[in-house]
């Protein structure tokens, strides 16, 4: 089914002019079933993201030290996110122009957001050995770069490009972060592979997150949309790899350290330690009737 409201407007006309012929449907009939609307292009979304990485994060250092040439960079970045706004302007409730400005002036704030949070990643990670290797290669410090641009559009209740752009880091690096999320600053996410953070979660200052780990709902119900449907994780906590946190209601208290593979539906108070605890058990050979050899 389309999405409601919103709809590529060349495949829809060619698929609706199709069952028109095989319904014998009349023309108000389609559009009565869906408002023609355009969208973003994805494409393009891509690549203004991408741009707006590289006008954060230069690597042209050399050209970069001319104000002259950040302020043609972000002009031509102004341009771009106009373009992508416009087909938007009759859904939104205020105009494409408005949107950039508003966005643009708090494009300082998101730029020490991210300069805190490179921060924190040389501070916990042994194997980082510099700024430049986190911007450049740290899928982590890529993924929370695009969620800290989608959620300040997301705030200005831009539609459907906020998830194009955290849809476009989750692809690249697995990490999957709704741009509704509040997260504080500073912030780590070290490997991220498999990481899930849902659209109310609530994240402190200096959290740790590992691979694997899901702040998640307890049940995907939509009736649910629009209230809290997953965790608060408080300042200064670790959750390590594999742990799912699950639950609008559910508070992991500040300075809590959450063990790998823990399942975890309840509040937790601050200071906590929650472990899975593994069992080890001795086989005897006798009950060993022949070796166990799996082949994947």
């Amino acid at each position: 089914m389309l999405p409601k409201g919103f709809c590529f407007r060349a495949i829809q006309e060619f698929f609706l002019q199709k069952r028109k012929k095989e319904k014998k449907m009349s023309t108000t009939e389609i559009n009565s079933r869906f408002r023609i609307q355009q969208l973003p292009s994805r494409v393009k979304a891509h690549q203004f993201i991408d741009a707006l990485h590289e006008f954060l994060f230069p690597i042209e250092y050399s050209r970069m030290e001319a104000e002259s040439f950040a302020d043609e960079r972000e002009h031509r970045l102004r341009r771009k996110l106009v373009e992508l706004l416009a087909p938007l302007d009759e859904v939104m409730e205020v105009s494409s122009i408005e949107v950039t400005e508003q966005f643009f002036e708090g494009l300082d704030e998101i730029y020490q957001q991210l300069l805190a949070d490179a921060d924190f990643f040389l501070q916990s990670d042994p194997a980082a050995q510099s700024l430049e290797e986190i911007i450049l290669t740290y899928p982590g410090f890529s993924a929370i770069t695009s969620y800290r641009i989608a959620h300040v559009l997301y705030r200005l209740n831009v539609p459907i490009l906020p998830r194009v752009i955290t849809e476009h880091a989750h692809s690249k690096t697995g990490i999957d972060i709704h741009p509704g999320a509040q997260i504080d600053f500073p912030f780590f996410i070290d490997h991220g592979t498999g990481i899930v953070i849902g659209q109310t979660t609530i994240v402190g200052k200096n959290v740790k997150i590992y691979q694997g780990v899901t702040l998640g709902a307890l049940a995907v119900l939509k009736q649910e949309s629009g209230i809290k449907r997953h965790p608060t994780i408080e300042e200064n906590v670790i959750i390590y790899a594999g742990s799912c946190i699950l639950g609008g209601a559910t508070v992991v208290g500040n300075d809590s350290i959450i063990g790998g593979n823990v399942f975890l539906t309840e509040s937790v108070p601050a200071f906590s330690f929650v472990y899975h605890k593994s069992e080890v058990k001795i086989r005897d050979k006798s009950e060993m009737k022949s070796i166990i050899d799996f082949v994947i």
